[in-house]
This record gives C-alpha cells, structure tokens and sequence, in this order.
C-alpha cells in the first residue's frame, strides 16, 4: 500500500524540518570536527510528533575546496520507536562519487540507539536524542527584521529595547544530531577547507528519495523564507550548487532594499550583491582544525554558544542590530565534551 510519505503533507512533520547546524571543533582534547544537526523543535507547539522520522535519512554533506557538489556524506537512519520511545540508530558514509547518489549505501560505520551511550567506532563517535534547545533569539525582533525585508524597507527599531529582550526559546527543545569525525580522517585533516550542510530526504512510493529540507547558513529560512512552513519553496530541495542562479538576484535584491531604506550602506545595490555572494551557495564554511566562530568580523564554522541570529540580522540590515541577548543565556545547555549538548 502507498503510504505517500513523497506529498507535501508529509513535509509539515518537524521531524523533518532542520533547526540549526553547527559545525565545530572537538573538546577535551579529541582531536577531531563535531558536526551537530537539530530538528523537530517544539516552540510553536505544533509539531507532537516525538523523535526521528524512521522513514527518513538525514545527511551531513561535505565539500571541499570550494567545490560545487560534496565529497563526503555522513547518512543518518533511524528505526522505529519502541515502548520508550527509543528508536535503533545507523551511521553510513559516502565519498566521491557515491556522496552524491541516493541510491548508494555506502558504508556502514555504526550502530546504537537513540538516548543511550554513544555508538563509537575507529574515533567515530554518534549520539541522537531529544536536548534542552541552546538556540536564542527574542522572536519579535526577527519579526521586525522579517517585514524589513518583506516589504523592502528600513527595520523599524524604534520601539526595540535591547534591555528587555526575552529569549522565545528558553525552555524548549529540539532532537539533536551529534557526530564527532578524528583528524585522522583521510579528508577531514585539519587545514581542509570546508563547505558543510545538511539535509533531511523522505522515501518515496516509487522507491527513491525526496529532499524535504536543508540547512547551511543560520536564520536563512526566518530570514528570506519565512512563510515557508510546509516545505514549498523549491530552495528546499535545490542542491546548493543552483543556489546562486537561482536565487542570488533575488536576495540581493532584498538587502539593497532595506539597506537603501535604512540609510546605512553607501551603496546599497553593491552591499546587496555582496551579502548575496557571501550566503550563497547555502553552505557553512569550516577549515578543519581551527576555532569556529560565527561573528561579524569572521565566520568559520559554528559554534553552540555563537549569536547568529545578532549576526545574520545585522549583515542584511547593514548595520549592528543588537539582540540583548549574549552566550551566557544558553551557556548551561551545551559543554565542553562529547555529546556537547544537554539531554532535556
């Protein structure tokens, strides 16, 4: 029987929609890249469904020195949930070629369960389950910069006060995605200069696999996209390679627009194709062993602690718009060892 899980219905599932990406180097001496994917977040309330779709991959996809298409993919699966909720969990790699086929399997490198210790093989190491959400942002101030945006003109901040704002995610929590890969890794050696995102794909009735979303850059999708709640914007399943054809007018089209309301570049139009240039393709640039950090001055990976909301808001607003929020809102959910994440 078609379960017809390839329809857009089957997108509004939160096991399906990506949170965040992190990508960072390993603590307490491992010696390796950490690559952190959250999904399924309950801060609207509307997605009741626990755990990691079972029916479902989800990928770490990695490109190398610029490259257009990834040379390493880390597949992640899933089971179905038993009584208490914990689900059998599958980590297989893919590289070259096969890193950019659905119908390969590539190599099984571990297995476990979700919520438990984590499964570890040749430095491998691979734990999922459901954490306390270190995200942070006060909501209504991405509201402001979302109609910005919207209607092409200046954020309206007159009436934000920093000194008040209020974290929309304290409290909440997401299912978290952690893989830590050594620097013994034949690619992943530290000085590689990488371009990371990751993504969830659905079986489909034909037998193949639907890409349902995907994730590089933070807040791209508040940002540009955000009345895309049902999975309908065809950035979702575009490999990043279209990116920049496909969209790069458009978003630097948007900033020119509210940088040109704003008053704050002195020339918006080149500030706009600039910002485009620097998100596009989707892709989070890391080199290997050095420190992550998503800043304004730098942006080299991502860290558990780094305000990318504050960052990504003032990059299209051109100019600083401050969140009130610092690291130390949050700085209690993560740590400094593997998994680095906080079970919630």
């Amino acid at each position: 029987m078609s379960h017809h899980l390839d329809t857009p219905l089957a997108g509004q599932s939160g096991q399906l929609f990506i949170d965040d990406l992190y990508v960072f180097p390993a603590g307490g001496g491992a010696g390796g890249t950490v690559f952190v994917m959250d999904v399924n977040s309950d801060v609207n309330g509307q997605h009741a469904e626990p755990g990691f779709h079972p029916e479902a991959r989800y990928e770490f996809k990695v490109h190398f020195d610029g490259a257009d298409y990834e040379n390493l993919t880390y597949r992640v699966s899933f089971g179905a949930a038993d009584a208490d909720g914990r689900q059998a969990l599958e980590l297989h790699v893919l590289s070259g070629e096969q890193a950019r086929q659905d119908g390969e399997t590539g190599d099984l490198v571990l297995s476990g369960r979700t919520g438990e210790e984590a499964a570890a093989a040749d430095g491998v190491r691979l734990w999922a389950g459901k954490i306390s959400d270190s995200f942070y942002i006060d909501l209504s101030l991405l509201a402001i910069v979302n109609g910005a945006v919207a209607n092409g003109t200046a954020p309206d901040l007159g009436a934000w006060d920093p000194r008040n704002a209020q974290n929309s995610f304290g409290g909440t929590s997401v299912r978290s995605i952690v893989l830590e890969v050594p620097h013994s890794h034949v690619l992943l050696r530290p000085g590689a200069e990488t371009g990371v995102w990751c993504a969830t794909k659905l079986a489909t009735d034909a037998g193949g696999w639907r890409q349902i979303n995907r994730a590089g850059y933070p807040m791209m999708w508040p940002i540009f996209w955000p009345d895309d709640t049902q999975f309908t914007n065809p950035a979702n399943t575009r490999h990043p390679s279209q990116d920049a054809l496909a969209e790069a007018g458009h978003l630097a089209a948007q900033v020119a627009a509210v940088t040109k309301a704003a008053g704050t570049v002195s020339d918006p139009q080149a500030y706009g194709q600039a910002v485009a240039e620097e998100l596009l393709p989707d892709v989070l640039p890391y080199v290997v062993g050095t420190p992550a950090t998503f800043g304004f001055a730098r942006r080299n990976g991502r860290t558990l602690a780094d305000n990318a909301p504050e960052v990504m808001l003032s990059l299209v607003a051109g100019t600083a718009v401050p969140s009130g929020l610092t690291p130390a809102e949050n700085e209690h959910l993560h740590s400094a060892g593997f998994p680095y994440v906080k079970a919630g």
